[in-house]
């Protein structure tokens, strides 16, 4: 491919788009510039299809390069090592609009690389790799049905903005992020402020405006390159004489099946049957396992959703706008800070939370300016959830991009660094998976925090809305709390978190091309109904913050001092506040501002490390009275020490009214004494006189 260069507008900010000049051996590759901010995207396509595949193997990861930032990366190794979070969260966003649109039975691997070369704070990579993949599929020979276009939307003043600042995020009430084709939208990944469904849905369509005039430019630049996908793919095909001899076997058997409620049961019957149809099939058609599977999986999905479709009759036999029976408890755990179950149908999820000093919170070393991250929410799912013998292994971008959602879901209603000046942990466990777990951990982690004392504005549930529609008819059925089966064999998956007032967070996937504004709008009513109701059932548990924290987390006071006086606070290689906490034993924290976190489960010496602290901070004033130690003693007077690594000294004449023939006389060293300064020199040398000893 010769050099080529595409200019485009994306919220008023040029884009430019250059082709064919690096990466030669890549089926696709762009650069993708705005301002500052440069990606590279390379998609490249394994020449056969990888054997024994039943899913699409496709990859994506998003590589963060830090010198994109001008930094070095931290570690031994000084260089990027295991994907951050960040990372993986944008890896997935690049990947969810786009896994749709390659064609069934296409099982050849194929890699989409995004990597940013420079990144300009204000212009955010995310939405520009996300572009830049669907240019480079669109512009190589792999198969691909795009193509497609995302943005960043924000909501400040009263107003939508495209692709927003820095500056301008931090004013708004929504974080959206929105990819689709043309016709219809594909992916949606959200924070909220509480905000209204109307104005969310609002903010999607306007976004999807965008996102057509992206789609068009792409188009432009496929024409004017003239490109040619390869003929050369072997679609993985199912016979069709197989395919009709395994319906006409199985078909009433799976029909009676269906019919039983009970998924242990209806899952049972079914391994049965499909044990029988292989038997049955083995002599005939050898070596057609996979394909007979394939085809016993599509009668399922057809038949599943025809039941749900035209006869409104769910797998387990709930209404579309049903959710499944719930249950929760709070306080489970006599050690930890807080604890909750939350439980519906066949989901459970445990989560705990945590309370640490400000210092604990996750430090960022990624693109972003972020440095640190108060809140953290951590889901996990091991094998047994589902019944399955398998090891534990380290949390995989499943896992990652749920715990993501929920702590996006509860930051709307967290309390300020300011009011509560706690960092915040909350891990979700699950127990038990039948479909939306990451919105039980939602739920999960708001009782658990108000079972913590944690002061949040406002309790939040979260619930996962499906979709089934037919695909030669305009008939549609949107699903209320979908569980594992429907999420797998429908066409949405599409998560919303809230509280009574708006919504907080949302995350939607699409495995067909795209839905429009009306289903949107019912989905989210749904949402929006279903959220009440489960509100309504958790507030029997719990309904509000506990008022006292447990006595186990620690207690926090926090206080100010002025900021040139820290270095004298924390002493030449940290002598003076290591002696503080070696006194008290309690933990410190101080920021650059001068703000200091003084935190024990012992509130006596929270108070005494004050006391030390704002000693030390707080310059000798003349005529005022201290106590301290005695830590020194010399011919002509005794040093007191009123804080670590401040003293004055009471001069033998000074220590009584009467003659005083040696210090020793009148103090000894340890001895605790009430002082009151007389002089303060020119060089900040104080001179004392006893008041009184202490016991």
């Amino acid at each position: 491919m010769k050099e080529t260069t595409y200019n485009t507008e994306i919220g008023g900010r040029k884009v430019e788009v250059k082709l064919g000049k690096y990466c030669g051996q890549a089926n696709g590759h762009c650069i993708i510039q705005c301002g500052d901010t440069v990606v590279m995207v390379n998609a490249t396509m394994s020449k056969a299809p990888r054997p024994g595949m039943d899913f699409f193997p496709l990859s994506v990861d998003y590589e963060e390069k830090m010198y994109s930032v001008g930094k070095i990366p931290g570690g031994y190794k000084k260089r990027e090592g295991r994907p951050s979070d960040q990372a993986i969260l944008r890896s997935r966003l690049i990947d969810r609009p786009i896994r749709p649109l390659f064609p069934k039975g296409f099982y050849n691997d194929v890699t989409i690389i995004a990597t940013p070369l420079s990144v300009d704070n204000d212009i955010a990579p995310e939405p520009l790799a996300m572009l830049g993949s669907s240019i480079a599929l669109s512009i190589s020979d792999i198969p691909f049905e795009g193509p497609t276009g995302a943005v960043k939307v924000g909501y400040v003043d009263g107003k939508l903005i495209v692709n927003p600042t820095v500056e301008q995020m931090e004013n708004s009430s929504i974080d959206l992020t929105v990819s689709g084709t043309k016709e219809a939208i594909l992916m949606v990944e959200a924070g909220a402020k509480e905000v209204s469904e109307e104005l969310m849905l609002d903010a999607i369509m306007f976004a999807h405006e965008e996102i057509k005039k992206q789609v068009e430019f792409q188009e432009k630049i496929v024409k004017d390159l003239k490109v040619k996908k390869t003929d050369k793919i072997v679609f993985d095909e199912i016979p069709e004489d197989l395919d009709k001899a395994v319906r006409e076997y199985a078909d009433k058997k799976l029909d009676e099946i269906l019919t039983n409620f009970d998924r242990h049961v209806r899952d049972d019957l079914e391994d049965e049957m499909t044990a029988d149809v292989l038997a049955h099939f083995e002599q005939e058609y050898p070596e057609q396992g996979k394909a007979i599977g394939q085809i016993l999986y599509n009668m399922k999905k057809e038949k599943v959703r025809h039941k749900i479709l035209y006869k409104g009759i769910r797998p387990d036999g709930r209404k579309t706008n049903e959710i499944r029976p719930i249950w929760c408890e709070v306080g489970l755990l006599p050690r930890v800070h807080g604890s909750a179950v939350f439980t519906r149908g066949e989901t459970q999820v445990l989560t705990t939370c945590t309370l640490g000093m400000i210092s604990e919170a996750q430090e960022l070393d990624g693109l972003d300016t972020e440095e640190y991250k108060r809140y953290m929410h951590q889901y996990n799912m091991p094998g047994y959830t589902t019944g399955e013998a398998k090891p534990l292994r380290s949390p995989g971008r499943r896992e990652i991009g749920h715990g993501s959602l929920a702590e996006r879901a509860l930051l709307a209603v967290l309390p300020s660094e300011e009011e509560f000046p706690y960092a915040i942990r909350t891990v979700s466990d699950v127990l038990s998976s039948n479909g939306s777990t990451s919105q039980a951990s939602v739920c999960g982690s708001t009782l658990a925090l108000m079972d913590a004392g944690v002061p949040i504005s406002a309790p939040v549930a979260g619930i996962a809305m499906g979709l089934m529609k037919d695909k030669d008819s305009d008939r549609v059925a949107v699903l209320t709390d979908i569980q594992g089966l429907e999420d797998f064999l429908g066409d949405m998956d599409f998560k919303v978190a809230g509280t009574t007032k708006g919504i907080t967070a949302i995350q939607m996937d699409i495995k067909i091309h795209g839905i429009d504004r009306k289903i949107l709008t019912t989905a989210l009513e749904q949402a929006r109904l279903g959220r009440l109701e489960i509100l309504k059932i958790m507030s029997k548990t719990i309904k509000a913050p506990r008022k006292e924290l447990s006595k186990y987390a620690p207690k926090i006071i926090t206080f100010k001092i002025d900021p040139d006086k820290i270095r004298e606070v924390i002493g030449t290689g940290g002598k003076v506040i290591n002696q503080i906490i070696d006194q008290t034993g309690v933990k410190i924290d101080i920021k650059d501002e001068g703000d200091v976190f003084v935190s024990s489960t012992d509130k006596a010496m929270m108070e005494k490390a004050k006391g030390m602290i704002l000693a030390i901070a707080t310059d000798f004033e003349l005529n005022c009275e201290y106590e301290g130690v005695v830590n020194k003693i010399t011919p002509f007077g005794a040093f007191v020490e009123v804080a670590p690594g401040k003293d004055g000294m009471i001069h033998i004449s000074k220590l009584s009214k009467d003659h005083v023939d040696k210090v020793e006389d009148v103090v000894k060293i340890g001895d605790r004494v009430r002082v009151k300064t007389i002089k303060i020199d020119e060089r900040g040398r104080v001179d004392m006189k006893l008041i009184e000893k202490l016991k």
